[in-house]
Parts: C-alpha cells; sequence; structure tokens
C-alpha cells in the first residue's frame, strides 16, 4: 500500500494541513449546533455566531496557506487539482455555516424550527465524518474505512434534502406570515447547501481513494 506522506518531507505538510483545515470544519459544525440548539438565549446568540465567523476566518487561512505550499511544491501527494478542490469545498462547508448564521441576524430570526435543528444537527454529523476522513488520508491502509465514510456522508445528504423538502412542504402549508416563509425556507436552503459541499468533499476523498489504493 502507498504511504504518501513516505515519498517527501513537504508532502508530510499537506496533510497537516489538510488535518487543520477538517478540524476547524468540525469546530464549525460543533458550533453551528450549539448556537442553534441554544437560539433562545438571545443574550449569548452574538457570541455564538462570532465564534463560527472566526472559526471561518482560521480555515481561510490554512486555505491560504495550502495553496501557496502548493505552488511551491513540485511532488503533490496526490493530483494537484483534487488538492485544489479539496481544499475549495471544505472552505465551501465553512461559507455556509457562516452564511446560515448570518442570514439569521439578517432577516431578525426569533426562533427556529424542528427542521431547522435537525439540519444543524446533520451538518455537525457530516462535518465530524469529513475529519475523519480527511484524517486517514495520509495512508491508503485506510482505503475501506475511507471508502466507507464517504458513503455514509451521502447518505447523510440524502437524509437533509429529505428534511429540506419536508420542511419546505410544511411552511407553505402552516405558515400563513409570506415574510416568515422567505426567512425559514432561506435558512433550510442554506443548511442543506453545507451538507451538499460535505459530500462533494466525500466525492473528492472517494476519486483520491480509489485513483491512489
Amino acid at each position: 500500500m502507498q504511504l504518501f506522506s513516505a515519498l517527501m518531507p513537504r508532502e508530510g505538510q499537506f496533510f497537516e494541513l489538510f488535518n487543520q483545515h477538517a478540524k476547524f470544519v468540525n469546530e464549525g459544525g460543533q458550533a453551528l449546533t450549539d448556537l442553534l440548539d441554544n437560539y433562545a438565549d438571545e443574550a449569548a446568540r452574538a457570541a455564538r455566531i462570532n465564534r463560527i465567523v472566526e472559526i471561518e476566518r482560521g480555515a481561510d487561512k490554512v486555505t491560504h496557506q495550502t495553496m501557496a505550499l502548493l505552488h511551491r511544491t513540485f511532488v503533490t501527494p496526490f493530483d494537484r487539482n483534487d488538492i485544489r478542490r479539496l481544499v475549495s469545498r471544505l472552505d465551501d462547508i465553512l461559507d455556509l455555516v457562516r452564511d446560515s448564521t448570518e442570514t439569521m441576524t439578517l432577516y431578525d430570526v426569533q426562533s427556529l424550527t424542528p427542521e431547522a435543528l435537525h439540519l444543524g444537527n446533520l451538518i455537525r454529523i457530516c462535518c465530524e465524518r469529513v475529519r475523519s476522513a480527511v484524517s486517514l488520508l495520509h495512508s491508503m491502509d485506510n482505503a475501506q474505512t475511507i471508502l466507507g465514510l464517504c458513503h455514509e456522508l451521502g447518505k447523510l445528504e440524502a437524509d437533509a434534502d429529505k428534511v429540506l423538502r419536508a420542511g419546505v412542504s410544511k411552511l407553505f402549508r402552516d405558515e400563513s406570515d409570506v415574510r416568515q416563509v422567505i426567512k425559514i425556507k432561506a435558512i433550510y436552503e442554506l443548511l442543506e447547501s453545507a451538507t451538499d459541499k460535505c459530500r462533494d468533499v466525500a466525492d473528492i476523498i472517494e476519486g483520491v481513494v480509489l485513483e491512489n489504493a
């Protein structure tokens, strides 16, 4: 089995950066759940949103470091395009987590639905699985475990899509305030899009494993 990080010392730096990025993704998922589960606590809401902003900014720095390393490195652990796509999609997850929470503030949302909480929990689980998969990428001895995590991420994204459709349907049936429909629907869509990006990460990782195992 191929051990990517043994090829040359600089390549090990890529996996360190991938792990840092995935750690931020995991922290972002946890912070989102903390915000949504305690959303009624208005006094602490702003602090929780600021924490998500800090996490997203930290991940941005790792993105820049990874891209700089990519430009300086002749031999990369796997395809350069896949590295760019992986880092970009990891960044997209946290961008959407941040956008979701800032939209709640922008739209002055005062309470959340069970569907929003469900989507938030699915994002948290997806982010945990993303971190697990990324942490194993350094060795293709982990190929089967990684592929299992990618498959699970696909199922989680499908679950989120079902929650989105059911939530929107319920909104149109039960909510008479058109403004509220617009607000909550937008939040549902942003939250579900974060799980789409987790699925994108899984697809990229799956392709890397299948090409290199």
